[in-house]
């Protein structure tokens, strides 16, 4: 068996695979919010406890490897994250489960993710413009959630190997008027203003309360409630303008960002947005503003428009990318 899991701001998903010649078949999954746990170590006997109810053990010695995604970099084996509210260490993960550190992986999130695209199926992907993909050019994938990742991966001879970044946390560039406004606002309340603070799920809050200070929902004094799913619910319901403009601002800098990103890249083996946000908003990508945002890069905008932008929709697929990389390791000597 191999355990994979995706440790991330919002939600903690495990899944438990066996091997299906040179594939894995999913056997048992859960995933509960982030914010019920005190530590890894609960997550973990939370998954033990659900996984006997199954039927079985994480501890029966049959597991093979472990790896799990996580918010955060990865620094000597432990996570530096401002998206968990504690951190993972690889030491106290491979006790836990009774492997060696070896077969016990801990990788940034966005790195499973894009370890991934391998793996995927074409019902999967969804591609929003009309790119078509080099053969073994470099790819990038970013995701945005409770925050911003972003990964890079390059053909090494053989396959693709990803490279993790901490790009959410460069310094946001206003495109126009609006954002301006933007950043000047929050560089009052911040000591810095990073992409990450825009192009996430907070980035919904700041952009209508201060591009719209005149509109105030009762939901933004609501404990527990949040308020970018409930901005984007409103847009799409039509009910309120000032939450459709922020929908629409804050797509437009998302696009701009995964446009930032191909310009450092050049990844004409294509761009792929992955995240939960993605697939809540996935009538307001088809529209097509993300993409002009996204090609809106002067000179090379007509370079840009030839990569192919995929949206992924495979919500677990930071835990398959994760259980590929636990399988690999699970064969080595």
């Amino acid at each position: 068996m191999i355990l994979a899991g995706d440790i991330g701001g919002t939600k903690c998903t495990l899944v438990v695979f066996e091997e299906d010649g040179p594939n894995l078949k999913p056997v048992h999954r859960s995933s509960q919010p982030t914010r019920d746990f005190a530590s890894i170590e609960a997550v973990l006997d939370d998954f033990e406890t659900r996984s006997q109810q199954a039927g079985f053990s994480l501890r029966d010695g049959k597991l093979k490897a472990a790896a799990f995604g996580v918010a955060g970099a990865i620094v000597d084996g432990r996570t530096v994250s401002s998206n968990l509210p504690w951190a993972v260490d690889s030491t106290v993960v491979a006790r836990w489960i009774g492997l060696t550190q070896v077969r016990t992986l801990l990788l940034n999130d966005l790195v499973a993710a894009a370890s991934s695209l391998a793996h995927l199926q074409p019902s999967d992907l969804l591609q929003l413009n009309s790119g078509t993909a080099e053969v073994r050019a470099p790819k990038a994938l970013i995701a945005a959630g409770t925050g911003l990742g972003e990964a890079i991966l390059f053909w090494d001879g053989t396959r693709y190997r990803v490279s993790p970044s901490e790009a959410s946390l460069t310094d946001f560039a206003p495109r126009n008027d609006r954002e301006l406004l933007l950043l000047q606002s929050l560089r009052h309340r911040l000591p810095r203003v990073v992409t990450e603070e825009i192009v996430s799920g907070r980035g919904f809050r700041a952009i209508h309360q201060i591009l719209f200070p005149g509109v105030h929902h009762a939901f933004f004094d609501e404990e527990g409630v949040d308020p970018a799913a409930k901005i984007t619910q409103q847009a799409f319901a039509g009910t309120c303008s000032a939450c459709e403009e922020t929908l629409t601002i804050w797509m437009e800098a998302y696009g701009a960002e995964a446009g930032n990103m191909a310009l450092r890249v050049l990844p004409f083996g294509g761009v792929y947005i992955a995240g939960g946000i993605a697939l809540k908003i996935l009538p307001k990508l088809k529209e097509g503003g993300f993409v002009r945002a996204f090609t809106d890069k002067q000179k090379l905008s007509s370079q840009l428009a030839k990569i192919p932008i995929f949206v992924v929709l495979n919500e677990d697929a930071p835990v398959l990318g994760a259980a590929y990389e636990a399988l690999g390791v699970s064969h080595a000597n």
